[in-house]
């Protein structure tokens, strides 16, 4: 009896333990907006937290920031690349997989996408937090601050981040998705792993590592020296 309550409290703890969480990237109840959603959640220490591309049509990232700057990449961070998914598209959508390695800090990370007719994606409040705090520096607050900035910065493609990584880019990026700067290499548990830019998108040498949030017909995104253009024209938000 006293064997079988044991067995029973270590169970109840290795639940309590594994949080893993779902956030749908690019749509909100299933329909197309420029959010994350849920946009805040608790994750505990070694708990996985699974964003979902399923915003259609759309061509988003998941980019780590800081709090009093939402809108632009923390140094060391992590940030899946861009990854398309057009319309009419069918699942399995791409993933991104993401361990959280302390759970006593909060994460923020914003969508860098700057094109679309609504422009710039954070400056749209299209950002999110993980273990974001109830009072002062809230998830709200947060929001709130991205909605007010003056630009968006664009990432770093990178596998580990401060506090969270990733062991793998987003996949699958099969049939119709896509996927521009995704990160590459392997993940360092200290935040500064190793990562490139893998992109299967079109690219060019030259442009801008800002925007201003205009709409506009295409932007160009500089990333590790690669400028990718990322069109309206293909269907995103």
């Amino acid at each position: 009896m006293r064997f079988s309550t044991s067995v029973s409290a270590l169970a109840f703890a290795a639940v309590a333990l594994a949080q893993d969480v779902t956030i749908h990237v690019g749509s909100l109840n299933g329909a197309m907006a420029l959010a994350f959603d849920p946009p805040s959640v608790n994750a505990t220490k070694g708990s996985v937290v699974t964003f979902v591309f399923d915003g259609m049509p759309g061509n988003h990232t998941v980019a780590q920031s800081a709090f009093g700057k939402p809108c632009e990449p923390l140094e060391n961070g992590f940030d899946s690349g861009f990854i398309f998914v057009p319309q009419g598209a069918s699942a399995p959508f791409p993933t991104w997989n993401l361990t959280i390695t302390d759970d006593s800090k909060p994460i923020w990370f914003y969508c860098a996408q700057t094109a679309g007719p609504k422009g710039a994606h954070c400056l749209n409040g299209m950002v999110g937090a993980i273990n974001a705090p109830t009072v002062n520096n809230t998830f709200e607050a947060f929001q709130a601050a991205a909605k007010t900035q003056s630009g968006v910065v664009a990432p770093t493609p990178a596998l580990s981040g401060v506090n969270a990584l990733a062991s793998a880019a987003p996949g699958p990026l099969t049939g119709n998705f896509t996927g521009v700067a995704v990160p590459t290499g392997t993940a360092g548990s200290s935040g500064n792993g190793t990562s490139g830019s893998n992109s299967t998108g079109t690219g060019t040498s030259t442009g801008t590592s800002t925007s201003t949030g205009k709409p506009n017909g295409a932007s160009a995104i500089q990333i590790s020296g690669l400028t990718a253009f990322v069109a309206a024209a293909f269907g995103i938000v």
